[in-house]
C-alpha cells in the first residue's frame, strides 16, 4: 500500500495517511489503501486505533481536487459513495478510533476525523468544510456528522460560510476532545488509547455499538439496545473475573478478551 501505513504496538494500532507532498489529500488510491488497512485490523489483537496524517502540517487537507475537477455527475456520485463507504467502515469498526489531528483537517479531512470516535488536535490544527466555496456540497458525510457532533446551528454556519475553525475554537464547540502541542499529540493519543485498551475489550466494543446504534433511534429503542449489550457481557470470562475481583477487594487480572 503506497499511501497508508499501519503500525501495531501492543493492543494499539496506528494508521498514517502518508501522502505528505499533497498534504495527505484523499484520492481513490488513498481510499483504497485506507479501506484495505481497516479491513485487515484484528479485533482479537487490537483494542484501539489511532488515525493521523504524515508530517506536521496536515492531517488530511481534503479530497483531491485534481481528481475531482472534471468528474461527471455520475462519477462524482460514485466517488462520494466510495468515500462514504470507507468512512462508514471506520465509524462501524467495533473498536474505538481516535483521530490525531496534526494540522489541516479540511473537507474530506474534517469528515474523516468526524468518522472517528474521539478527536484530539494539535495546536496548529485547522478544521473546515470549504465545499460551498468550490461550488459543491460536502460528499463524505460532512453535512450529517458535523451537525450530529457540534449541533445544527454551528454546523450550518461552518458549511454555509466555509469558515476555518482553529484548534482552540474546535475545543470550545465540542469538535475535539482535547488540544496539545504538536510534539505531545501522538504521545497523548497513545496514552488515551492505552486507557481504553486497559479496559475489558468486549465491554468497550459493546459500549461503542450501543452508542452508535442508539443515536440513530428513539430513547425507548435506545435503552433496549443498551440492555441487550449490557446482558451480552454476562457471558464473558472477563465479566466473571472482574466482578469476582471486585467482591474480593483485589485488582482484577488483565482482561483476556473472552
Amino acid at each position: 500500500m503506497s499511501y497508508v501505513k499501519y503500525e501495531q504496538k501492543g493492543f494499539i494500532g496506528t494508521i498514517t495517511i502518508d501522502r505528505e507532498k499533497a498534504l495527505n489529500a484523499l484520492n481513490s488510491e488513498v481510499l483504497n489503501d485506507l479501506e484495505a488497512v481497516i479491513d485487515s485490523i484484528s479485533i482479537d489483537d487490537t483494542r484501539c486505533v489511532i488515525i493521523t496524517g504524515a508530517g506536521q502540517k496536515s492531517f488530511v487537507a481534503g479530497a483531491d481536487i485534481g481528481e475531482m475537477c472534471n468528474k461527471t455527475r455520475a462519477e462524482a456520485e460514485a466517488f462520494s459513495a466510495r468515500g462514504n463507504a470507507v468512512f462508514r467502515k471506520i465509524e462501524k469498526l467495533p473498536i474505538p478510533v481516535i483521530a490525531a489531528v496534526n494540522g489541516f483537517a479540511l473537507g474530506g479531512g474534517c469528515e474523516l476525523a468526524l468518522s472517528c470516535d474521539i478527536r484530539i488536535a494539535s495546536e496548529n490544527a485547522v478544521f473546515g468544510q470549504p465545499e460551498a466555496g468550490l461550488a459543491i456540497v460536502a460528499g463524505f458525510g460532512g453535512t450529517q456528522r458535523l451537525a450530529r457532533t457540534i449541533g445544527v446551528g454551528k454546523a450550518k454556519e461552518m458549511l454555509y460560510t466555509c469558515c476555518k475553525v482553529k484548534a482552540d475554537e474546535a475545543l470550545k464547540i465540542g469538535l475535539v476532545n482535547a488540544v496539545y502541542s504538536s510534539d505531545q499529540l501522538m504521545a497523548e493519543c497513545e496514552k488515551l488509547a492505552g486507557k481504553i485498551a486497559a479496559n475489558a475489550p468486549i465491554a468497550v466494543r459493546a459500549t461503542k455499538k450501543a452508542i452508535n446504534l442508539g443515536l440513530q433511534t428513539d430513547i425507548d429503542t435506545g435503552v433496549q439496545i443498551e440492555a441487550a449489550m449490557h446482558a451480552s457481557c454476562f457471558e464473558t470470562q472477563d465479566q466473571k473475573n472482574a466482578m469476582t475481583a471486585f467482591l474480593e477487594k483485589r485488582k482484577p487480572e488483565p482482561f483476556v478478551n473472552k
